[in-house]
């Protein structure tokens, strides 16, 4: 996760050799487009929330645990509560909403919708007073025009349920990621990552026990090894490796290059799907990824271009 744009407030101090760019920015593409797919397969034995709560959880532990270690700084009583807050919207509300979404909708069109998270963090951004260049307010056009056109595809159009998940998962996704850059932030480095997954994991396993999910697992125990082995590759690669990678990024390359994988994994998404889940992508559907990867493209550039003259 993500999956969707992490917060870019929990940087790594200081700076270190760009020596590893190249294998971060693979991991970030092939990892994180592949993580929709291990979503639907885990699917058949963990529920959507009860899946992404155990999912952030244990990689929560696993990375504090890799900071007290470490003898790194701890998260102060202010950013505990930031985190919950930031937890709640991202991974509660955005990763829950995305995997109950791929329950009706194929991981592909799902991670294509997704790209639009930067339209809608900088739409979001207008309301605390941060103006988009016009560059980034065509992209956002762009990028409008493309969701319109692939929620009229007959993937989305026969599971209003599965649109709405996705949607209410993106909205809180960009409100979560503006708060923390803007007015929440989290604690510097891997810890401002763990506390975000332990807190974020509690919410969702809150949710999960309201919807009665624990139920449904035991019901259903032994677990499929497919779906085990998927849900082991959300922590160790989509959890931990992926975000230490973007993480890596983030303190060793521009933001462009940084979050350049928005462009790349709906590609890698909608090609595993098709290729391993059977997931049929229309003409109509294709176009309408293209014209929304155009529209994020459009907000990158009008945003580095911004960066430039700063």
């Amino acid at each position: 996760m993500p999956c969707m744009t992490p917060s870019l407030s929990t940087r790594f101090p200081g700076s270190r050799p760009a020596s590893l760019l190249f294998p971060a920015l693979l991991a970030c593409y092939l990892i994180w487009g592949s993580t929709y797919l291990a979503i639907r397969l885990a699917l058949v034995s963990f529920p959507p929330f009860f899946q992404m709560g155990t999912r952030f959880l244990t990689a929560g532990v696993l990375l504090m645990a890799w900071v007290v270690v470490r003898k790194q700084p701890l998260p102060s009583r202010r950013e505990w509560r930031n985190a919950l807050i930031i937890g709640a919207l991202m991974l509660g509300g955005g990763m829950g909403l995305t995997a109950s979404a791929e329950v009706h909708i194929g991981s592909g069109l799902i991670a294509t919708f997704i790209a639009v998270v930067p339209m809608m963090v900088s739409a979001l951004g207008l309301l605390l007073g941060q103006h988009p260049s016009r560059l980034e307010f065509l992209g956002m056009a762009v990028g409008l025009a493309g969701v319109l056109l692939l929620v009229q595809g007959a993937s989305f159009a026969a599971a209003p349920v599965g649109l709405a998940c996705i949607a209410g998962a993106t909205a809180l996704w960009s409100l979560g990621s503006v708060l923390s850059t803007a007015r929440l932030p989290l604690a510097t480095g891997p810890a401002g990552f763990a506390s975000e997954m332990l807190c974020g994991g509690a919410v969702l396993m809150v949710i999960s026990l309201v919807l009665d999910e624990p139920r449904q697992v035991l019901s259903h125990w032994p677990a499929q090894p497919l779906a085990v082995w998927a849900w082991l590759y959300l922590v160790v690669f989509g959890s931990l490796i992926a975000f230490s990678a973007y993480l890596y990024l983030l303190a060793n390359a521009s933001p462009a290059v940084a979050t350049s994988y928005a462009f790349v994994n709906p590609l890698i998404a909608i090609f595993l799907g098709a290729l391993f889940a059977g997931e049929q992508v229309t003409g109509g559907e294709w176009m309408a990824c293209g014209v929304i990867l155009m529209g994020v493209f459009l907000i990158f550039r009008g945003k580095s271009a911004t960066e430039a003259r700063k």
